[in-house]
């Protein structure tokens, strides 16, 4: 009978450090680090999203938070967490889909996008049932079942702990409510994932270079997309948590994937 060996101190050093890592992009990093790493990125190229965002898409991101908005259900007297608002266009609309009895919150961890999309929101002349929070995903600064409809459109591929951040979000939604994420995902033929290879790593960082003076957050966030979870992932994590329901409709080929979950 062999004798079990214990593992030495520097196993054991290097087993901790991989437990205590996670990806940012294909980097691995401290898992403590990430949140602030993410924040960087975002903080560089606040100012220059929106038009890059139309670039980068071609305007078609606009189509896919449309379509977002036409599934949510929000009426006249919902209350909505837009997460990871950023500049605020899902906000926006739903500010005027819940009218004065309704309440939207606008919340991104990331202050310097916060502020963009506070000042864009109130040029536009939207202050009345409008608040604004900053928070981290993972651990939501609200009480439980406060929610009608939560949205996070872009942003959870950023969150450190995914799981976690469903489980904030499932918490703090009413019962009857619903979750929608709308996030980058994958395509669903070999010819659309190499052309969108192509451009995602060659194309994407160039023009990021010329528009925002940043190439490397822009090679960052496309790296981060090919590291979030696949469609059906995705949706088994949101049914691990809780949320009932579960399904997603592929859009643009499954280049961007609109999950949606209940609780009850």
């Amino acid at each position: 009978m062999s004798k079990r060996q214990e593992p030495t101190q520097q196993q054991s050093e290097a087993s901790s450090s991989e437990v205590n890592q996670t990806h940012f992009g294909f980097k691995q990093v401290a898992t403590e680090q990430k949140a602030s790493m993410v924040a960087e990125v975002f903080h560089s190229v606040a100012a220059k999203y929106d038009v890059m965002n139309d670039l980068m898409s071609m305007g078609i991101h606009r189509l896919w938070k449309r379509f977002t908005i036409d599934c949510s259900g929000v009426r006249a007297g919902h209350k909505v967490l837009d997460l990871a608002g950023g500049t605020g266009d899902l906000a926006a609309k739903f500010s005027k889909m819940v009218g004065p009895t309704g309440k939207v919150v606008l919340a991104d961890i990331n202050n310097a996008m916060l502020t963009v999309g506070r000042d864009k929101l109130r040029n536009l002349g939207l202050v009345g049932n409008l608040e604004y929070v900053q928070a981290n995903a993972e651990m939501l600064p609200f009480p439980d079942n406060t929610f009608d409809v939560i949205t996070i459109a872009f942003g959870l591929r950023n969150v450190t702990d995914k799981d976690k951040a469903l489980a904030s979000m499932y918490r703090v939604l009413k019962p009857g409510g619903r979750l929608l994420v709308l996030e980058f995902s994958k395509p669903q033929s070999e010819l659309l994932t190499k052309a969108y290879d192509l451009y995602s790593f060659h194309l994407l960082p160039k023009m990021g270079q010329l528009v925002a003076n940043d190439s490397e957050s822009y090679k960052y966030l496309a790296e981060s997309i090919r590291m979030h979870p696949d469609q059906e992932t995705l949706k088994g994590m949101m049914d691990a948590v809780g949320f009932e329901q579960t399904s997603f409709h592929n859009l643009t080929g499954g280049i961007v994937a609109l999950h949606r979950g209940f609780k009850f």
